[in-house]
């Protein structure tokens, strides 16, 4: 069995680790990155979700949202990256599975409606967004979810600001367990 001797991590005390136990090491890190994904909830009843255009500042970019209301708060993305617009159609009694942005997002509500949930809500409070009516999502680790409702497809035009060169607009997130579905 070889020693590994004097190892260091970021200023960590030397300490003596078997080859094997290292491998150990290494293969729950993989694990627990798997579980991290594998416990992501999916979508279901997207019809469709193209991209429709995704573009790169050209100049430097710093944007700020500031929403009034019942959830009053200034969302910013400095040093923007690039920006997406997506068009999402989810069929009745679809979801978009919990998910997060990159940046925040700006959704418009073409048809039908779209019922909104946070993982921050701890009494899973509903919110409902019609055709014709826009809503602006902080992204930046906001958890949601995204439901239909209704008897008709809906229809959701989202632009994503701040996602990363090539990224994706989404990022899974695990059910957090504060709504019954």
């Amino acid at each position: 069995m070889k020693i590994i001797k004097n190892l260091r991590v970021s200023g960590l005390v030397p300490i003596g680790m078997t080859a094997r136990t290292g491998a150990y090491v290494s293969a729950a890190a993989v694990l627990t990155a798997l579980a991290g994904t594998a416990l992501a909830t999916p979508p279901s009843g997207i019809v469709s979700a193209p991209v429709i255009v995704r573009t790169s500042f050209v100049d430097p970019a710093d944007v700020k949202f500031k929403t009034a209301g019942e959830h009053r708060e200034v969302i910013h993305a400095p040093d923007l990256r690039e920006t997406v617009i997506q068009q999402i159609i989810i069929a009745p009694g679809g979801h978009t599975g919990w998910h997060s942005h990159p940046g925040p997002a700006v959704a418009q509500i073409k048809t039908g409606a779209l019922t909104i949930y946070s993982s921050e809500d701890s009494t899973c409070a509903p919110h409902t967004y019609s055709a014709g009516q826009a809503f602006i999502d902080p992204g930046q680790g906001h958890v949601h979810l995204g439901r239909n409702l209704g008897s008709e497809n809906v229809e959701v035009w989202v632009t994503y600001f701040d996602v990363p060169a090539g990224g994706s607009p989404r990022v899974d997130a695990a059910n957090p367990g504060n709504c019954g579905f």
